[in-house]
């Protein structure tokens, strides 16, 4: 049985813009925002934030990792290729995320429970600094698979 290529790329497609927009719109719209309020209402809101986003972001980088990978396994060639790299970048999406922001988390809850520590301004740099690093190897891996979708004729692997 032959997996619908297509479909593949079109769920592969979906999940990375959707995780590149997520992490997108957060550059864009949280971050600064975070920087125009007062430090307590950005701790509270972080921490509250953080309660919804961690599972949603989450499943949205594994679906990300599973499509892009999924499209690497019916595919050849350049497509092939391309569709790896858009799984690893959406990997190291993940693995900043898990080994980068939130450890900050904790710190930023803590904050928000109580009060803020010296050296929160290089801590909360740090959590930005991450987010942009995960929001460019989200956008990477988008534009990967869009450049699959786009660009290159898929060459269909038997699955046989």
């Amino acid at each position: 049985m032959r997996t619908p290529v297509r479909s593949v790329q079109g769920a592969a497609l979906l999940t990375t813009g959707l995780l590149a927009g997520a992490f997108g719109y957060g550059a864009a719209n949280v971050v600064p925002t975070f920087a125009a309020v007062p430090l307590d209402v950005r701790l509270t809101f972080h921490t509250t934030m953080m309660k919804v986003n961690e599972p949603v972001m989450r499943s949205a980088m594994a679906l990300a990792i599973l499509t892009s990978f999924g499209l690497a396994v019916v595919t050849r060639g350049l497509s092939r290729r391309l569709a790896i790299g858009a799984g690893a970048l959406a990997l190291t999406s993940l693995l900043v995320t898990v080994f980068g922001n939130v450890p900050l988390h904790a710190h930023i809850r803590q904050w928000a429970a109580t009060s803020v520590t010296p050296g929160y301004v290089e801590i909360l740099q740090r959590w930005e600094l991450f987010h942009t690093l995960r929001t460019l190897t989200a956008v990477a891996a988008f534009v990967l698979i869009v450049s699959v979708a786009v660009f290159v004729q898929p060459t269909i692997r038997s699955l046989r």
